[in-house]
């Protein structure tokens, strides 16, 4: 991975001053795996098409909203390397959420990196809901590779399948709802000019 890299993901936290992340509300997340390889898939006609770790990682997306009931997916992609999403966490109304800032602007607060440990991790949170679907991927992933004889290092906390961090993004108007619903739905067809391409 490179220094640059690692610069702008290692520069202290973007959370909101005085945000409740166990609180209700709208959020923008990104997960990328761990030196940004590309193996949750690849990009076909504008499509992915996704590996069997994809698969996985997939199917434990999807089972983690169904434990969890103050959890909502609301619009999500997986990339070849990423995977970016709009969660909602409880009753948060899209009507009632305060001004934004531009997607340009999303991004560049986007930069900063979002370590875990650094905050309690609330019951019924975004850093529980992450740190509990990232360990469940490890696992799932650990025994696809056991079952297929796959001669690679398993997943543990020295050797992580996503990047400890992860970013998110409080999302707190109606427009910028829209501006990044839609980014994530055209994100296959932009992969080229994708920022986590690598």
């Amino acid at each position: 991975m490179g220094e640059n890299y690692q610069k702008r993901y290692k520069q202290g936290s973007h959370r909101f001053p005085g945000w409740d992340y166990s609180g209700s509300g709208f959020y923008f997340i990104t997960f990328v795996t761990q030196h940004r390889i590309c193996n949750l898939g690849k990009i076909e006609n504008s499509k992915i098409v996704l590996s069997d770790y994809g698969k996985i990682v997939e199917h434990e997306w999807h089972e983690s909203f169904k434990i969890r009931e103050e959890l909502f997916l609301d619009e999500f992609q997986i990339m070849p390397n990423h995977i970016h999403a709009i969660i909602k966490l409880d009753k948060a109304d899209i009507e009632s959420i305060e001004p934004n800032l531009s997607l340009e602007e999303i991004f560049k607060w986007e930069n900063h990196s979002n370590k875990q440990n650094e905050f309690a991790m609330r019951p019924k949170s975004i850093s529980s809901f992450v740190a509990g679907y990232k360990s469940a991927v490890n696992s799932k992933i650990d025994n696809f590779i056991d079952l297929n004889n796959i001669k690679t290092p398993k997943y543990n906390r020295n050797n992580h399948f996503f990047q400890p961090d992860y970013h998110d993004h409080i999302i707190r108007d109606k427009e910028a709802y829209f501006r990044i619903k839609q980014y994530i739905k055209n994100n296959p067809k932009k992969w080229e000019e994708d920022r986590l391409k690598g």
